[in-house]
């Protein structure tokens, strides 16, 4: 009779032993799946946050060689009308007119480029932030 409340004990102590392994391996797995899950999605983050950056910089010198040319034409232009002029005077109002249409054009190209670098900015870091809040998210409903 000893010996069977033994072995019942062992017998029981082992079904709870694999019980309770089994347990923990089965929330191991769904750990590893989550944080390889969570992963995933931090990478794919990067990778938009990075596509994102690319795009505006493709933009910012899209913008750039495009006034770069704009402006070169802009000279050439000036140049050729200055090389016309019949008078002192003359070549003053048409020195003083480029000069002042190409602080325009600066300026304004300025301010292009100033929201191109914003907007590529937000875009890039908005994947990341989602990130974080996710991950802040899930801090606070770990709590």
């Amino acid at each position: 009779m000893a010996a069977e409340t033994v072995k019942s004990t062992v017998e029981q102590f082992t079904t709870a032993g694999n019980v309770a392994f089994k347990d923990a391996i089965e929330k191991s797995l769904a750990q590893l799946n989550e944080f390889n899950a969570h992963s995933k999605k931090n990478l794919e983050a990067m990778v938009a946050s990075v596509t994102a950056s690319t795009k505006g910089v493709e933009a910012l010198s899209a913008q750039a060689m495009a006034y770069s040319k704009k402006a070169m034409e802009d000279q050439v232009a000036a140049a050729k009308s200055l090389s016309g002029v019949k008078s002192f005077q003359e070549a003053v109002e048409l020195q003083s007119a480029y000069a002042k249409s190409a602080l325009d054009a600066y300026i304004a190209e300025v301010s292009k480029m100033s929201d191109i670098v914003t907007a590529s900015m937000k875009d890039s870091v908005k994947p990341l932030n989602e990130r974080v809040t996710a991950a802040v998210e899930r801090l606070q409903a770990a709590r």
